[in-house]
Parts: C-alpha cells; sequence; structure tokens
C-alpha cells in the first residue's frame, strides 16, 4: 500500500480483518444450517439489540455504576493499603499476606456469600466489582514505590527533604506509571466481578438480562449484552489509556 501511512494501513487491515469474520459467521451459520438458539447470525444480534435498546440501556447504566463505584472504592483503599504497607513493617508482615491469601481465593466462590450478607440489590455488585479490581491496584501501587529510583531518594536526603516531601514530590510520582498499569488490569476485573455478581443473583444489570435471555432461549439478546458489555469494557479501558498519557515519564532513565 505504497503512498498510504501506517496507522491508516493499520486501520484498513483491522477494518478488513474484522469485516471479512463477521460476514463469516453471518452466512457461515446460514450455509450450515446452525439453529438460532445454538449461534444466530450477527444481523439477528443487531436485531435483538435493536429492539430491546432501551431495556439494554438500562441495564447497562445500572451496570456502569456497579463497576465504576467499586472501581474507584478499589483505587482509594488499594492506594491507602499499599502506602501503609509499604511504610510498615508490621503491615508487611500482617496485613499484606492476607490481603495476599484473599487474592488466591476463587472470587466467584464468594459471589453467593456476598448476596448472604448484603443481598441481591445493588451493594453486593459493587463489592464484587471491588474485590476483582482491589488486589492489582494494592500491587501495583507497593511496586511503584519500591521502583523509586535509589539516586534520587540520596539526593533528596542530600537536600534534607522531609518525609512528606520526599513522598509527594518524589515516591507519588515514581509510583503513578505502575499504578496506571494497575488500573489497566482492574478495570476489565471489576466489569468481570459485577458480571458475575448479576449471574450469581440480581434484579437488574447486564448480567441478569443475560440469565433472562437464556432462560427464554433468546440467545441473539444474550450475544447482544455481550457485546455490549465488551464495548464498555472498551470504552472504561481507553479512559485509563488516556489518562496514561498524563504520565510523561515513564520509561525515563535517571
Amino acid at each position: 500500500m505504497s503512498g498510504v501511512s501506517p496507522r491508516l494501513a493499520a486501520y484498513v487491515q483491522v477494518i478488513s480483518f474484522f469485516g471479512a469474520f463477521l460476514l463469516f459467521w453471518e452466512y457461515g451459520v446460514r450455509y450450515f444450517e446452525v439453529k438460532s438458539y445454538i449461534l444466530p447470525p450477527i444481523s439477528a444480534i443487531v436485531i435483538a439489540i435493536w429492539e430491546s435498546r432501551n431495556e439494554i440501556f438500562q441495564h447497562s447504566m445500572y451496570t456502569l455504576a456497579e463497576v465504576l463505584i467499586g472501581f474507584v472504592a478499589a483505587v482509594v483503599i488499594g492506594i491507602m493499603l499499599g502506602m501503609i504497607v509499604y511504610v510498615s513493617p508490621f503491615a508487611q508482615r500482617t496485613i499484606y499476606p492476607l490481603v495476599t491469601a484473599l487474592q488466591t481465593t476463587p472470587k466467584s466462590a464468594l459471589a453467593p456469600l456476598m448476596i448472604v450478607w448484603f443481598g441481591y440489590g445493588f451493594v453486593s455488585k459493587v463489592a464484587m466489582a471491588f474485590l476483582f479490581a482491589f488486589f492489582p491496584i494494592v500491587v501495583a501501587t507497593l511496586g511503584g514505590f519500591a521502583g523509586t529510583a535509589k539516586n534520587l531518594e540520596e539526593h533528596f536526603r542530600a537536600l534534607n527533604a522531609g518525609a512528606w516531601t520526599t513522598f509527594t514530590t518524589l515516591r507519588l510520582p515514581s509510583a503513578l506509571p505502575s499504578f496506571i498499569d494497575g488500573c489497566r488490569v482492574a478495570m476489565p476485573l471489576a466489569m468481570i466481578g459485577a458480571i458475575i455478581g448479576e449471574l450469581v443473583g440480581s434484579d437488574r444489570g447486564l448480567g441478569n438480562l443475560i440469565m433472562l435471555g437464556t432462560a427464554s432461549s433468546r440467545t441473539d439478546l444474550v450475544f447482544g449484552c455481550i457485546i455490549v458489555i465488551t464495548l464498555i469494557s472498551l470504552v472504561l479501558y481507553a479512559m485509563i489509556e488516556f489518562a496514561a498519557k498524563s504520565v510523561w515519564w515513564r520509561g525515563i532513565q535517571v
């Protein structure tokens, strides 16, 4: 593709690939006469999304609120806990192993407990989103603090900088790239946690709509919800990527 910019060529390749994939899906299921309740054609999924657009929108907003609140709570508490563990040897010996043990526990196994403790409503789904997103934030925060350049720490000590000045001027900016990486991991996990919570038991949300579609053999609606979940996750991830551009000192060697 001479005369075409590499970025435009990359876009054309991606669009062509997914266009071919969707065409194969659309006409492949028709040619092989796949039952619609097993795998509906793309056109049926699009029609299902359009016909249920109001319902999907309402459930999407409910799920989005669960994800955002759970993610923000994971960020706030994760940063605070990361700071405490970093500065306190006692917390390193006690709290951090407990957090690690929690991470090794399958989160889906905790979903029924969240319903027992917080009910079928909004709070239990926020708790699931929080649990899924929490550990990556803590680990990324600790890794960022621990990765502070030693020569800069020595420089700050030579200047007799106080602990607070050293933290806000050196350690916090040094930890931001690692923290952003943790957010990249945590945001999709928050969505997964909220959806799992809704699948286990809920009266609203996209997970609940998936369960209703499955119960009524509306596979087209189920796929529609999955597509909407994917699109929301991509938008949220793109927001993290946009915020990451402000951390311009990533990768700079000191």
